[in-house]
Parts: structure tokens; sequence; C-alpha cells
């Protein structure tokens, strides 16, 4: 069994509680790909076996969040778990907010919360601020591709949908829309509605693979390359699977590849029915940036 499992983390549980949680299941080596605060729920993709080796990329993947914006409050964790540090009583109404968004979409850079698992003198900074120390954190480029008002809430809140990149902080962004209007503001409630392709409608949760147990788990399990889809695919003959997969780089303008189309950026390569791997095209040569090949036994092996 290898490959991603798409884990419906649920409130109250840590990313690494989760992965410990499917280790013990599995009994395989395993990784998440993209930390969830242990209040917020939603998709935490889960990695098992040779899949770990993915993580960069899943992470690198879009993901989708619906947060609550609360108005009135700011907080020295940024969200409503943390002692509120600033009150106001200037609350935006939709208007209000729909005229900052713009600013908060695109290329954007926030300073990261001091109650983050970033390090600062080799030390999270979130134990540096539980200890009343303050970490220097540099501001980080984000990507925020797109933030719509879903509706208002009760209490100055309003619910938000955002869709964005690797190493965005929700509850940054929330903090700092409240700065923006001059009125305090937290995270509220955070739900992460799908990461890198994997959806929250097709998530498992804790309860049904404790009722199904071990033998079932595979039925959850997504095969290393469709965890992947968003990537480009290339195909590859056959009779080059043995070359790929033990690392000899073949020209673009090989003429066993018959002219095939080479993908820019990384690639998924197949060879065959086989998945070689995740490759990218370098000095005119198709490189492998990770080698995921496995031998397929029977009839419809790669190399038949």
């Amino acid at each position: 069994m290898q490959g991603v499992v798409n884990f419906m983390k649920p409130p109250g549980m840590s990313s690494a509680q989760a992965v410990a949680f499917i280790k013990r299941l599995s009994g395989l080596k395993a990784g998440h790909a993209g930390t969830l605060d242990p209040e917020a729920a939603g998709v935490l993709p889960i990695l098992l076996g040779r899949a770990t080796r993915i993580s960069d990329y899943l992470m690198a993947g879009r993901k989708v969040y619906l947060a609550e914006i609360a108005f009135g409050q700011a907080t020295d964790t940024q969200d409503a778990q943390g002692k509120v540090t600033v009150r106001g009583s200037r609350f935006p109404d939709a208007e209000n907010l729909f005229s900052v968004l713009p600013r908060f979409t695109g290329a954007i850079s926030q300073i990261p919360p001091q109650y983050s698992a970033l390090k600062s003198d080799g030390k999270p900074a979130y134990k540096l601020a539980r200890e009343g120390r303050h970490a220097a954190l540099e501001p980080r480029k984000a990507e925020v591709h797109r933030i719509v008002i879903i509706r208002e809430m009760p209490s100055h809140s309003f619910l938000l949908r955002v869709t964005c990149g690797k190493g965005t902080y929700i509850r940054t962004l929330c903090h700092d829309i409240g700065v923006a209007l001059g009125c305090p503001a937290h995270m509220r409630l955070l739900i992460r509605e799908e990461s890198a392709g994997q959806k929250i409608v097709d998530s498992v949760t804790p309860e049904e693979l404790r009722q199904a147990g071990k033998e079932a788990l595979a039925q959850w399990i997504i095969p290393t390359d469709r965890a992947l889809v968003y990537l480009p695919r290339m195909d590859a003959p056959v009779s080059l699977t043995h070359l790929l997969a033990g690392g000899v780089r073949v020209a673009s303008d090989d003429p066993r590849l018959n002219g095939r189309f080479v993908p820019q950026g990384p690639f998924r390569l197949y060879a065959g029915n086989a998945f070689v791997g995740i490759f990218e095209l370098f000095g005119g040569s198709l490189r492998a940036r990770t080698m995921l090949y496995q031998p397929v036994e029977g009839p419809n092996r790669a190399d038949s």
C-alpha cells in the first residue's frame, strides 16, 4: 500500500497526530502535505510509503479555505484561541470589506504569526511566544488567487472563501484585513476545502477509517500518480522504461521518443503502463526530479 489518503482532519487533532493515526492503522511510513492548525478542520493529504516523496509537489498545489473573519478583537494568535490584544468598534459592512480585498489578492507579503512553527534562532516561534519572547520573523511572499465574501455572519463577522498558494497564513490574512479597515480582526473558523486537487467532499474521516480497519484502508488510498494529476503528463515508449527508471538521461530529440512533446516545468512521465516519476527538461534532456518507478508484475508489466 502506497499513495495518498485524502484525510478529513477534525478540530482538536494536530497534523502530527493525524499522521500518527494513519501510520498506526497502515503500519507504513507516513507524512503529510501541508500543516493544518489543530483547531482547523478539513483536507489533510497524508502520504504513505514512497508517496512521501511527493510532499513538496502537493504542498505547492492550490488550496481553498472557508474562513470566518471576526471584527472587533485582535488576538495574539490571530485566531479565536488566543488572548485578546486589541479591541475596536468601527465595524465594517460588506461594502467596506469588499473594497479592501483587492489589496490582499495576487502576490502579497505577510509577516508570519508569532504562534507558528517557523523557527527563529533554531527554536519554533510558538515556543518563544509561550515564553513571552518575540521571534524575529521576516516577511514572506504569498499568492492569493481569489477572496469571495460568502455571506455576513452574526457578531460582526463574514464568511470568506480564499483560494491561495503554498505558505499563505489565513489567520494573518484576517488580521491584516482588520488593520486595513481600521477595526481589529481575527480568524474565528477555518476549514480547508481543497488541497492540490483533493476535495473535502471526497475525504475520509477518522471514524470511517476506525470502523473499516486496516483491511479496508486500501480503498481510500489514491495512487501516487493520480494525486499529481494537476501536473502535465508525458508518455514515453515502453522500450525506454529501464533507461528512464535507471536515471539515464534521454535527449528530448532522441529518435526513440518519436518527436513527443516535452512539457515545461515538472511533469509526470509514463513508459507504457508504468508511472516512472516526476521529470523535467534540463539541458535538453529528460531528468528525473523524483523517481517513483515500481516494476509491474504479471502479463501487463512495463517490459512485456
